[in-house]
Parts: structure tokens; sequence; C-alpha cells
């Protein structure tokens, strides 16, 4: 049992931050009040500090191409497939990636991690916690979301294979949707009867969340077209969609606030490296959630190292973005982005206690974290 006293909390649901305690018991958070007491309770005095719900980052591929891992050690593009609808996050992904303890050191607590950017399909993203040594005992949602990518990683991946123009990828992906389709009503038909069930495919078993509405896409879109072929898609067969990167969404505003999509933007911090990067702005989140738009923001680590995630918030909120919508871009936001609010994202009875101490605003690059604890233990203390 856990009480944290006095600490200033920013719960990412009200915006006024207040003066209380929190008390943990199990690793969920039990209570939030004053003059808390507990027998028996460690007791750690945050007077003079600010008190986070733990960060949360929407999209990423930490684990599978991380802190030093190289051309030769990467695992998050499957290079021999275009379509690989049936890799799993989970079975790539590295525990001991020095990225995870650099992410958690720093409050980023929750990330959505997975494969794929250079493949039409690439495989089903997991969203887990940052401290641990095994991927069975970190993941809090084993498959989040299905990820597609559109616009220049398909076509400059695969251009020798059949994959040349945004018309081919988009084909591609209508393509193994229309038959994710077909193989579920054959499966619906053939009932109980072994006899009339298709032949096991598993790329068609992997994309059966996704059609029967359970997962959504997780869709890599830098353009204003590639954003509205992904839109146009997700309709054309009623399957849910969330939308990552969203360069050009400043552009397109007003669609996008219209669709109500989930939007996760990022990474912002780079020099544009391709020429569907060219309208890169640290306005874009701003823009967007003045607009009424649910927005993440994100660093596509390793393309920015986890750790900078507040960083990023910050910056978003220097180029005008409201402070407390910054801060729920890197908790609530993300945290519904991946469908892990019911645990994670906000300080709240019985969420996760997932929980950082700092000496300051963690949008300041001289803010020090002093504590994080996941699941209500210590996992980090200057």
């Amino acid at each position: 049992m856990l009480i944290i006293k006095n600490g200033l909390i920013h719960d990412a649901v009200h915006e006024t931050p207040y003066v209380a305690n929190i008390l943990v018991e199990d690793g969920k958070i039990r209570q939030i009040g004053e003059n808390l007491s507990a027998e028996n309770a460690q007791v750690v005095d945050a007077a003079g500090l600010e008190v986070y719900p733990g960060f949360v980052e929407a999209h990423g591929h930490t684990g599978l191409d991380g802190s030093g891992i190289g051309f030769e050690g990467q695992d998050y593009n499957e290079m021999g497939d275009i379509v690989s609808a049936q890799l799993r996050a989970i079975d790539g992904f590295n525990p001991m990636d020095p990225a995870l303890e650099e992410a958690r050191n720093a409050g980023v607590t929750t990330l959505c991690t997975g494969p794929g950017s250079a493949n039409v399909l690439g495989g089903t993203f997991t969203v887990v916690k940052t401290y641990g040594k095994r991927i069975d005992d970190m993941y809090i949602v084993k498959e989040a979301a299905m990820k597609c990518a559109f616009g220049e990683n398909p076509k400059r991946c695969y251009r020798s294979n059949g994959n040349a123009s945004r018309m081919s990828t988009a084909a591609k992906l209508r393509d193994m949707l229309f038959k994710a389709r077909e193989y579920d009503r054959k499966l619906q038909a053939a009932g109980d009867d072994p006899d009339k069930r298709p032949a096991h495919d598993m790329k068609m078993e992997a994309l059966l969340p996704v059609i029967r509405g359970e997962m959504p896409l997780k869709a890599h879109a830098h353009q204003a077209n590639d954003i509205f072929t992904a839109i146009r898609i997700a309709k054309e067969f009623g399957v849910k969609l969330t939308l990552e990167h969203v360069t050009e969404g400043h552009l397109i505003v007003e669609e996008l606030a219209q669709e109500d999509y989930p939007l996760a933007v990022g990474p912002t911090l780079t020099h544009p490296s391709k020429f569907e990067l060219r309208n890169k702005s640290w306005d874009t989140p701003g823009v967007l959630q003045k607009a009424g738009c649910q927005v993440s923001i994100i660093t596509d680590s390793p393309v920015i190292p986890q750790a900078y995630l507040p960083l990023c918030a910050g910056l978003a909120v220097k180029a005008g973005m409201d402070p407390f919508g910054a801060l729920q871009a890197i908790t609530i936001n993300p945290a519904k982005h991946i469908g892990a609010a019911d645990r994670v994202g906000s300080l709240e009875v019985g969420k996760d206690a997932d929980i950082v101490l700092t000496d300051g605003c963690p949008f300041e690059v001289s803010t020090v974290v002093q504590k994080v604890f996941i699941d209500g233990k210590e996992v980090f203390s200057v």
C-alpha cells in the first residue's frame, strides 16, 4: 500500500490542478482526497512537486526498433512480404531494449508499439507498460490495432515488387480486406461443420477482428490525399480506423473535425526527410485540438527518442496549443486512441497507479522527473 501526499495533482481530467493525496493498493488508485491514511502504508511526501499520470505514447516501434539497434537488429518491417497481417508485435518485442528504460525514466509508462510502415499491412500493435522482462507480463492490450501504411514508404520499399504508386497500395489493402470479408462469410456459413470451413489462412485470421469491427486499422498517412484514402477505404468496408502521423492535418482541419477519427500527430522534431513531410509543422496538434479533434502527440520512437514525448508536447504549446490539451495529448487521448483508457491515461480511482512526480512542468527542458511508479511500484527515483 502506498500514499502519495501533498503533491499538486494534474489528473488529465480536470483542467485546474489541485493539492491532494493518492492512496494506492494492489497496483490501483483506490482514493484521491485529503487526509488519507492507511495502516502500514509507504508514504511519499510530494510537497513542492507536481503529480501526473504516466505519459502514454500512441504510436512507435520501441522494442522492435529501438536504441542502438541499427539495420541488422530491427524487427519492425518484414521486407519479404508487402501484406504481412499475420505478424504480431508480441512475437518480436524485446523488453531489454534500452529505449524502454529511457522512456520510463522520463515518465512514459505505457506505449503502443508494433510492426510496419513499409508494408501495406504490417501486423498487429500491442500496448505495453515500459517495465518488465517478459512481454507476456507487460502487455495490457495484446493486439490493439492492425497497422497499414499509405504514401511513400510502401512505394519506396516495394517499388520493384509491384507497388510503385499510391493506387497500387490502396488496391492491395482493398483486396486483402475484401478477401478477409469473404473468408469471414464462409466461416459464418460453415457454422459448426468443420468440413465446410475454408482452409486455414493466417493472414485472413489476423484480419477477422478488423472486418468484425473489433480492432481498428492503424493507418500511417502523412499527406492529405493519403489520409482521405484511408478514410475512404475504412468507410467502404465499415471498419474502425485511427490515423497516424497526420502531417498535413492542419491543411484539412475542417474535414478531420467532421470525420472525428482519433489522430496521432508526429514525429515533428525532425527535418522533413521526404517530400510528403514538407508541410510538417508544430502548429498541427494545436490547430486540430482547437477544432475539437482527439489529438495525441507521438514520437514514433526511435525517430524521436520516446523520453522526449513531454518535450514534444511543450513544443506544441510553444506553437500555440492549449497547455491542458497538450497534457491530454500525451495522457488520456493516446490512452483512448489505443483502447487502454479504462486502465491508464489519467489519475482516477480504479485505474492503474502509473504516476509521475516532477519538480515542475514536464514540458520544460529544465524539469526533472523525481519518481515514476508503474502499477504502484516505484521503478525510477532520482
